[in-house]
């Protein structure tokens, strides 16, 4: 029997942090959510393995984000990372700053190429590399480099804008 639609419901901060990766247009990224949702309800009586729904809905996700980026440019002006327009959270209150890193991760995520980006996405979603791999097509070793490349470009950008004055 295939999954129900609140086993996929329950998928839905998963598939909403894939989404934000992919859009920083609120308006867009609800858009892209609903595309996400209606692609994993079609998609449903294709999945073989029913225990392996997430990865299912997550590769539909990071497809249909993929898609979405390379339809919107193909090639993305950078996204500047200005530290005046984040919110300055109070530093007593945890929940603000935790707000404003992943307001900021998300932003920074943005900046990455898509060849990056995914697979850094999964990752933080808890997938190894041998997952990621197959959710991408990918050989296990590239998930690697990807990922290595990714986090020194992150690093990167959030030194170069530590030493901003």
């Amino acid at each position: 029997m295939p999954p129900s639609w609140s086993q996929v419901q329950s998928l839905h901060p998963q598939l909403w942090r894939a989404v934000c990766g992919y859009e920083l247009n609120p308006a867009l990224r609800d858009e892209l959510m609903q595309e996400v949702l209606l692609a994993v309800w079609q998609a449903l009586p294709s999945l073989r393995a029913h225990d392996r729904l997430l990865p299912f809905a997550l590769r539909v996700a990071h497809n249909l984000g993929a898609s979405h980026v390379r339809s919107a440019t193909r090639s993305p002006p950078p996204v500047s990372l200005d530290l005046d327009g984040h919110d300055t959270p109070d530093p007593t209150t945890v929940a603000d700053a935790d707000r404003a890193r992943s307001e900021w991760l998300f932003e920074a995520l943005a900046t990455l190429p898509l060849t990056l980006r995914q697979p850094l996405m999964l990752q933080l979603e808890g997938f190894d590399y041998g997952e990621i791999g197959e959710l991408l097509g990918i050989s296990t070793e590239n998930v690697g480099v990807r990922l290595h490349r990714a986090r020194h470009q992150l690093k990167s950008l959030q030194a170069r804008e530590e030493t901003r004055p």
